[in-house]
C-alpha cells in the first residue's frame, strides 16, 4: 500500500490558484508512483471563492489586497486540511511556495510588493505543528530519490 501525501491542489493542475488559474508542475505528476496522492486547496476549504483577491501573511494575519482580513478563512481550511491529512494517514504534505497557505519556506511579507521573507503559510505552520513534514514543491526530488530531506 502505498504511503499518502497531500498536494497543492493547484500543483496538479486544478483551477483553484487565487487568479483562478493553476500552478501545474509535472513533476508533481511523478510523485504518484511513489504515493497516494490527495489533493487540497486549503483556501477553497476554508471557503474563499476562485477566483479571489491575493492574499499576504501579515504577521499572525492574512490581508487580501486592499486591506480585508481573510484571517479566518485561512484558518479554516488549514483545519480542514488537518483533519483530511488526520482521516487519511497522511504524514507528508507537497505544497506550492511562497502561498499564505502553502508556503513552507518562504511566503510574500504582507505588503504586496512582491518581497519574500522566511515563513511558513497558516497550513504549513498547523501541519508542521502537529507532526506533518510540509515539502515545498521546489524539493519534489527529496521525495522522489528517498531522501526526504527538506
Amino acid at each position: 500500500m502505498k504511503e499518502k501525501l497531500l498536494v497543492s491542489a493547484c500543483l496538479l493542475g486544478e483551477n483553484c490558484k487565487y487568479s483562478g488559474g493553476n500552478n501545474y508542475t509535472p513533476a508533481v505528476e511523478a510523485l504518484k508512483e511513489k504515493f497516494d496522492v490527495i489533493p487540497v486547496c486549503p483556501e477553497q476549504l476554508g471557503g474563499l471563492p476562485t477566483p479571489r483577491l491575493p492574499s499576504e501573511r501579515a504577521g499572525t494575519r492574512v490581508l487580501a489586497r486592499g486591506g480585508t482580513d481573510v484571517t479566518e478563512a485561512f484558518r479554516r481550511g488549514a483545519e480542514k486540511t488537518l483533519e483530511i491529512a488526520r482521516e487519511s494517514g497522511a504524514v507528508r504534505a507537497v505544497f506550492q511556495e511562497r502561498s499564505p497557505s502553502c508556503g513552507s519556506e518562504r511566503v510574500y511579507d504582507g505588503t504586496f510588493s512582491g518581497t519574500l521573507v522566511p515563513g511558513r503559510g497558516v497550513t504549513a505552520e498547523l501541519l508542521e505543528k502537529n507532526g506533518i513534514r510540509v515539502y515545498s514543491v521546489d524539493r519534489i526530488e527529496a521525495l522522489l530519490d528517498g531522501t526526504g530531506g527538506k
